[in-house]
C-alpha cells in the first residue's frame, strides 16, 4: 500500500505545480474562475511610446559686478568751530560802535563759528568701488519623457488598441470575459 502511496504523493505534486498561474498576472478574480473569465495570449502588432512633456524649474543665483560711489562727509572739528566763532566775534566786535558793537560781537561769532565748522569739514571725500550684487532667477525647461505605451495586439482575429504603462514585448497576455449581450 505505501508503494502505490508515494507515487501517487509525487503526481499531486506535479499536476498542482502544472495548473499554478503566473504570479504577475493576479487571481483569475474575486469570483473565481466561474464569472466567465479566462486568459489568453494576443500578438502584439505595433507599440508606439506616447510622449508627455513635464517642466523643470530650476533656481540659480545670478551676479554681477557694479561700480557704486560712496561720498564721505569730514566731520566738522570743535577746534575749528570755536576757533571761527572768537575770530568771527573779535572782527565783529572791531566793526561795532556803540550799542551795536554787542549785536555785531555775537553775529560775528556766529557767522565765524559756521565758517570754522565748514572750514574744518573741507575733508569730504568721493570715491568708487566695485561691489558685487546677487539676484535670484530661475530656468524652466521642458523635458520629453514617456508616459505610456499605444499598442496595438491581434486576439482570435480581431485588432485591439490599449494604452499600457509598459512595453508588453511580442505578446500580451489578455483577460476574456464573456457575458450575455442584452
Amino acid at each position: 500500500m505505501s508503494r502505490l502511496l508515494i507515487p501517487a504523493l509525487i503526481l499531486a505534486v506535479f499536476a498542482t505545480g502544472a495548473n499554478a498561474q503566473d504570479g504577475r498576472y493576479g487571481p483569475p478574480g474575486p469570483s473565481g474562475p466561474d464569472d466567465n473569465t479566462h486568459y489568453g495570449w494576443a500578438d502584439v502588432l505595433r507599440v508606439d511610446p506616447v510622449y508627455g512633456v513635464s517642466r523643470v524649474e530650476t533656481p540659480r543665483q545670478e551676479c554681477y559686478d557694479q561700480q557704486v560711489v560712496h561720498q564721505e562727509q569730514g566731520q566738522g572739528s570743535t577746534a575749528g568751530t570755536i576757533l571761527g566763532a572768537v575770530v568771527g566775534g573779535v572782527l565783529g566786535n572791531t566793526i561795532g560802535k556803540g550799542n551795536g558793537r554787542t549785536a555785531a560781537t555775537v553775529v560775528g561769532a556766529v557767522a565765524g563759528g559756521a565758517v570754522g565748522n565748514n572750514v574744518s569739514r573741507g575733508d569730504d571725500r568721493t570715491y568708487q568701488s566695485t561691489e558685487t550684487r546677487c539676484r535670484d532667477v530661475s530656468t524652466v525647461s521642458e523635458q520629453r519623457r514617456i508616459a505610456g505605451y499605444d499598442v496595438e495586439y491581434r486576439y482570435r482575429g480581431e485588432v485591439y488598441v490599449s494604452r499600457l504603462n509598459y512595453d508588453p514585448g511580442e505578446r500580451l497576455r489578455v483577460r476574456v470575459n464573456v457575458a450575455p449581450a442584452d
